[in-house]
């Protein structure tokens, strides 16, 4: 079985043409599975934002893992961005729950937290999180048809993305009217949710009033990975920068790092092919088993 997560602001149907890819029987016939995370849609919305920390969320998923494949365990859990954040605690929490890892612009918590204490550069193109955490930043995302969340996917507006890209990013073409109607059907249910996942990390640029993740220490164990891991990363990514990248080896016993040139934050949707292409040459030789 493959499993799926999601990252901000989307959710499960952003894996659509992964999930019809895999389950066909030339490419694996894997069962996949892609949840709506806690907060997302009509999934479960708690609100109290301490319910958003990653032992709540890691739960929610080795939970889900026991439903859809009892004991045995994935063949690969495949995440992008807030997905990927819960993924690498689960492998390194729940090793025995999978066979490989798979992210996609996603920081392993490691290599994050010493950029956003150390580098410049990623500090500032991580500074939209500090208002993602203000107690008003739903309405702002939600007022005049989503146009700010539209621009988060765009790169238009410049409060959400990084002031440092050294190019300019692609044109959203993939952002058609088809695509801005699933988002906004996710959206309406609210995005207080998603939000709270921001608001119940440390792992954010310090500011004035706010430690951030200068206050944060993490043990060496929990940042380790022992099962087979393949990163794809999008080299356009103006909020996680390919820094982000450097010293992964130290971290996780078995690395696979996959740069994807012109692609940015959202390559899921830019480049879904490249993407398929590359899991699939990840899984095929490693699971050596049949896909369940």
């Amino acid at each position: 079985m493959l499993m799926f997560l999601h990252g901000f602001p989307e959710a499960a149907w952003v894996w659509d043409p992964l999930l019809v890819h895999f389950a066909k029987p030339e490419n694996g016939g894997y069962r996949c599975v892609a949840p709506n995370l806690r907060g997302y849609e009509r999934s479960s919305a708690p609100d109290d934002v301490k319910a958003y920390r990653a032992k709540y969320l890691v739960q929610d998923i080795v939970a889900l893992i026991g439903i859809e494949s009892g004991p045995a365990p994935l063949a690969a859990l495949v995440a992008h961005d807030w997905g990927g954040a819960v993924a690498w605690s689960l492998a390194n929490q729940h090793p025995e729950r999978l066979r490989q890892l798979v992210i996609i612009n996603s920081p392993h918590p490691g290599p994050f937290l010493k950029a956003l204490q150390s580098h410049p550069a990623q500090q500032a193109a991580s500074a939209y999180m500090n208002f993602l955490v203000q107690p008003d930043a739903a309405a702002h995302l939600t007022a005049h048809d989503f146009e700010r969340l539209f621009g988060f996917l765009t790169g238009e507006d410049a409060s959400l993305q990084s002031l440092t890209a050294q190019t300019a990013a692609p044109e959203a073409h993939w952002l058609t009217p088809a695509v801005k109607a699933q988002y906004r059907e996710v959206w309406q249910h609210g995005l207080q949710g998603g939000l709270n996942y921001y608001r119940a990390s440390p792992l954010r640029p310090a500011t004035a009033t706010d430690p951030g993740a200068s206050a944060v220490q993490i043990p060496p164990e929990a940042l380790r990975i022992e099962v087979p891991t393949l990163v794809l990363w999008a080299q356009d990514d103006v909020a996680l920068l390919p820094c982000l990248t450097e010293g992964l080896d130290a971290h996780i016993r078995e690395l696979k790092l996959v740069p994807i040139e012109k692609a940015t934050h959202w390559v899921l949707h830019e480049q879904p092919e490249r993407v398929i292409r590359e899991i699939a040459a990840f899984l095929q030789p490693q699971t050596g088993r049949p896909p369940q």
